[in-house]
């Protein structure tokens, strides 16, 4: 009897192995028939095993270098949006220098003084373009200590009015010369110092000051007609991506976005100039001959209280909306965009702001840098003294280590802005 029941279980035993070793022959078979290389998978443990596809992962760009690397980089998997989550402030404020920094500043000047030369022109002065920046540096070696603290506007409408009194004194004195048939060298004393006097006041203010608006006006279409390509859609995204932002320009000279109807305007709200706080840009540049003592925090702290009375506003404007603002529990922050480490770097993280240095590609004919080291050429542009370029290049380095982000090209600007909410 126990022989029996023994055989039964082992044929059992036998005929379940057949099947099961037959059932797994079968699978194999028709996973070798459907594999192109005739190879069988490995065997994995699973009943279901995930498809075998390589995902790379591209992390943050953190420099210049990787945020060159990621915007050409193709195929690559991206991790989903978490901004909102990660983000450690909200943009409140972001200001921009312009010369050199929204647009090349040396074809913009060209062209103004093109129109400046022909201004002049009309009213009878014969003169080109180099005659009117020699006149400029004149004005400011005259001026002794206090020449570098000369606004752009006073030493322009200086050297207008320098220009036209020494036209119209040499045309005075080849008048005298031929009335008293001699030579103008041969001319007294006492007759060309009342020829001096004479041109001085033949010279009318209404006409320095036409030709002076003149030159103006075209400084500001020349600077939209030269704007760097990509700016309006760097500020267009910024704007998307952070809707209550304030915009502003901070600058030294005339130059204003706010006038730049065609382009910028839409998107600025205020714009600071150097030359609408005179009394303390003259105290700056008393200070320039000390580096240390330079202090340029007057002009942004004037930006970031004009900034913030903007803010306020447009927060008071929200109150009745219905629209739930996620920034609201978010520290707003400052960012402050430029060319100069002195000015632009320096001045404005003195201030409290966090800074991103344009030093962007050749391509994009940037000259106001090459005054300084490690370039040392001097545009044709140029009026500032020697002295004043060597006090700048001191702050330039004391500056470089308040830099939180360097771009080389505009286009990436909004992802530059980006990281440093982030805290990246």
């Amino acid at each position: 009897m126990r022989i029996l029941l023994v055989s039964l279980l082992l044929g059992t035993l036998s005929y379940r192995h057949q099947h099961a070793a037959e059932a797994f022959s079968l699978q194999m078979n028709a996973n070798i028939a459907g594999s192109s290389d005739g190879i069988p998978p490995p065997f994995r443990a699973v009943a279901n095993p995930p498809p075998t596809t390589s995902i790379r992962f591209n992390p943050p760009p953190k420099s210049v270098l990787s945020l060159r690397l990621a915007s050409s980089a193709t195929e690559v998997a991206q991790p989903l949006s978490t901004s909102s989550a990660t983000k450690q402030g909200t943009l409140g404020l972001l200001t921009f220098d312009l010369d050199d920094s929204l647009y090349p500043v040396e074809p913009v000047l060209s062209d103004a003084n093109n129109v400046f030369v022909k201004k002049m022109a009309n009213y009878g002065y014969s003169i080109n373009q180099q005659d009117i920046v020699e006149a400029g540096k004149r004005i400011r070696e005259s001026a002794g200590k206090d020449g570098v603290a000369l606004s752009h506007t006073d030493v322009r409408l200086a050297a207008i009015r320098s220009e036209m009194e020494r036209v119209m004194l040499q045309k005075k004195l080849e008048e005298c010369a031929e009335d008293w048939a001699t030579s103008v060298k041969d001319l007294t004393a006492p007759l060309k110092e009342s020829a001096k006097k004479w041109a001085k006041n033949a010279v009318s203010e209404s006409v320095v000051e036409s030709i002076y608006s003149a030159w103006e006006r075209e400084r500001h279409h020349s600077a939209e007609r030269h704007l760097y390509p990509e700016i309006i859609t760097a500020i267009q995204k910024i704007r998307d991506e952070h809707p209550n932002v304030v915009i502003g320009a901070v600058t030294d000279g005339k130059a204003n976005p706010m006038l730049m109807v065609f382009s910028l305007a839409p998107y600025f709200d205020f714009c600071m100039s150097w030359e609408d706080h005179q009394i303390s840009r003259t105290e700056f540049f008393k200070d320039l001959g000390s580096a240390e003592n330079a202090d340029l925090q007057w002009i942004y702290k004037a930006a970031l209280e004009r900034g913030n009375e903007i803010a306020a506003t447009k927060k008071e404007l929200k109150k009745d909306s219905a629209d739930d603002d996620d920034d609201d529990d978010k520290s707003p922050v400052w960012i402050h965009v430029g060319d100069d480490l002195a000015y632009d770097v320096g001045g404005s993280a003195s201030c409290g702001a966090k800074t991103i240095l344009l030093d962007l590609d050749e391509e994009y004919g940037q000259t106001a840098k090459l005054r300084f080291p490690p370039y040392n050429t001097i545009p044709a542009w140029n009026t500032a003294s020697d002295e004043e370029i060597a006090k700048r290049t001191e702050m330039n380095l004391e500056a470089e280590k308040c830099v939180d982000k360097t771009i080389s090209r505009l286009s990436l600007l909004p992802d530059a802005v980006n990281e440093i909410l982030n805290g990246e």
